[in-house]
C-alpha cells in the first residue's frame, strides 16, 4: 500500500484523526494535488489542537502562494486569514476598474487598469465575455429593450499559465468595474459556519462597489464536486456559494460573476446550471498572434538585437504565456552569465532565445492529453466543446 492509501484507511477508521488528515494533506501537496490537499487540511483544522492548527495554517499559506504559473501581470494571491480562537473576516484584493481611476492614489491595493486591447489574441474568448458580461453593463437599455436577461456568469477553463486571471482583470477594466479576486484561502475557515459567513461577506462587499466583477479563482477548489468529497465543511461552503450566485443572477444588480479553473471536471455540476456559470469558455494556449505579443511584452525594456517575433511564435506552438515568460528568463540568465564570465556586455540575441526554446517544452501538453480523455468519454452535454475544437485543430496531441 502507498502512504496515501495507508493514511486514507486511518481516517476512514477514525474521522477525527487530525494528525492523519494533516499528513494526508502533506502527501497530496507533494503530489501537487491542491484540491485533495485542501480537503485534508480542512479536516485537520476541524479536529486538531491549537499547535496542529498553526502547522496546517502554514501549509495552507504555502498552497495559496504556489499558484500555477501565470502571465506576469496576474494578481498576487491573498494569504489564508485565520486567527487563534476567533473568526477573522475575509479580506479580498480590490483592483480598480476604469471608473474613478483618478484621485485613488490612497488605495494601496490598486493595480494598473488593463482592458481587452492589451490581451493578445483570444478573440473568441474576449467576444464571449464582452457579450455576456461587459455589454449588459455598458448598454443596459439595449438588453432591456430586447428582453435579454443580463445575469449568470462565465467560467474560464484551460491549462495553467494561459492568462485566465489577466482576462478577468481586462474584463473589469473593459466595463469600468472593480475586480474582486477571490480564492479558497479567502474563504476557508476552521470554525463551524465561518466559511459560509465569509462568502456572504464577500458578496455583500462586492455589492457595495457595483459595478463589480467577482472573480472566483480555482473553482475546482472553491466548488469541488460534492459527489467526490466526504467533507461536510466543503459541502456547506459550496451550498452557500451556489445560493449567493443565484441571488446575484436573480437581482440583476450589476454584480458580474467570472470563474476560472484548470480542472473543470472537478467542479460540482450544480455550478453549470442557468444563472450560475451558464457560459463555459475554453482558454487554450495562445495562438501565434498572441505568442508574438507575449514575447514582445516580456522582452520590452531589455537590451536586445532586432527580434523576429513571428519566428519566435512559430517555434513555440502550444507554449503557454508562462512558458514563454520562462523562455525569456532563461535566455536572459544565459546572457548575464556570458557577460559576467567574459566582462563583455551584449544584448539578448535570437540565438539565445532559440536555445532556450530548444531546452524547454510546452507545459500545456499534459493538461491537453488529460482533457482529451474527458472530451472522449464525458462530453455528453458539450461542456468541453471548446477544447474538443482545439484538439481537432492540433492532431499531434
Amino acid at each position: 500500500m502507498t502512504k496515501i492509501e495507508i493514511l486514507k484507511s486511518m481516517v476512514r477508521g477514525d474521522q477525527k484523526n487530525a494528525a492523519a488528515w494533516y499528513l494526508l494533506g502533506l502527501e497530496y501537496t507533494e503530489q501537487h494535488n491542491r484540491v485533495e490537499a485542501l480537503l485534508a487540511f480542512t479536516q485537520a483544522l476541524a479536529y486538531g489542537d491549537e499547535e496542529l492548527k498553526q502547522s496546517v495554517i502554514r501549509e495552507l499559506n504555502k498552497l495559496s502562494r504556489e499558484a500555477p504559473q501565470s502571465t506576469g501581470a496576474e494578481v498576487q494571491e491573498t494569504e489564508v486569514l485565520l486567527s487563534k480562537g476567533k473568526h477573522t473576516p475575509a479580506v479580498m484584493r480590490v483592483i480598480e476598474g476604469g471608473k474613478n481611476r483618478k484621485n485613488r492614489s490612497d488605495q494601496p491595493l490598486t493595480e494598473k487598469v488593463v482592458d481587452f486591447s492589451e490581451v493578445g489574441g483570444l478573440h473568441d474568448v474576449k467576444e464571449a465575455i464582452r457579450i455576456k458580461m461587459v455589454q449588459p453593463v455598458l448598454t443596459p437599455q439595449l438588453y432591456e429593450r430586447f428582453r435579454k436577461r443580463a445575469g449568470g456568469g462565465v467560467l474560464l477553463y484551460g491549462p495553467p499559465g494561459c492568462g485566465k486571471t489577466f482576462l478577468a482583470r481586462a474584463a473589469a477594466g473593459e466595463c469600468s468595474a472593480k475586480l474582486y479576486h477571490v480564492q479558497v484561502a479567502d474563504i476557508l475557515d476552521p470554525y463551524v459556519g465561518a466559511s459560509e459567513q465569509n462568502i456572504r461577506d464577500l458578496f455583500a462587499s462586492a455589492r457595495q462597489h457595483r459595478p463589480a466583477v467577482l472573480f472566483l479563482d480555482e473553482m475546482d477548489a472553491l466548488g469541488y464536486h460534492r459527489g467526490k468529497s466526504a467533507s461536510p465543511w466543503m459541502r456547506g461552503m459550496i451550498d452557500q456559494l451556489l445560493a449567493e450566485m443565484e441571488r446575484a443572477a436573480r437581482q440583476l444588480d450589476r454584480l458580474l460573476l467570472l470563474g476560472a479553473t484548470n480542472l473543470p471536471w472537478d467542479v460540482d455540476p450544480a455550478f453549470f446550471h442557468s444563472g450560475r456559470f451558464d457560459k463555459v469558455v475554453f482558454v487554450g494556449p495562445p495562438d501565434s498572434e498572441a505568442r508574438a505579443a507575449i514575447f514582445r511584452l516580456k522582452l520590452e525594456g531589455r537590451p536586445t538585437e532586432p527580434i523576429d517575433y513571428a519566428q519566435l511564435a512559430g517555434w513555440t506552438e502550444l507554449y503557454s504565456g508562462a512558458d514563454i515568460e520562462y523562455v525569456v528568463e532563461l535566455a536572459t540568465e544565459q546572457v548575464l552569465h556570458d557577460i559576467l564570465a567574459t566582462g563583455i556586455e551584449r544584448p539578448i540575441r535570437m540565438s539565445d532565445l532559440r536555445e532556450s526554446i530548444a531546452a524547454t517544452r510546452p507545459t500545456t501538453i499534459e493538461w491537453l492529453r488529460t482533457a482529451k480523455n474527458y472530451v472522449k468519454y464525458a462530453n455528453d452535454e458539450g461542456l468541453y466543446d471548446g477544447v474538443e475544437q482545439f484538439l481537432t485543430a492540433h492532431k499531434r496531441i
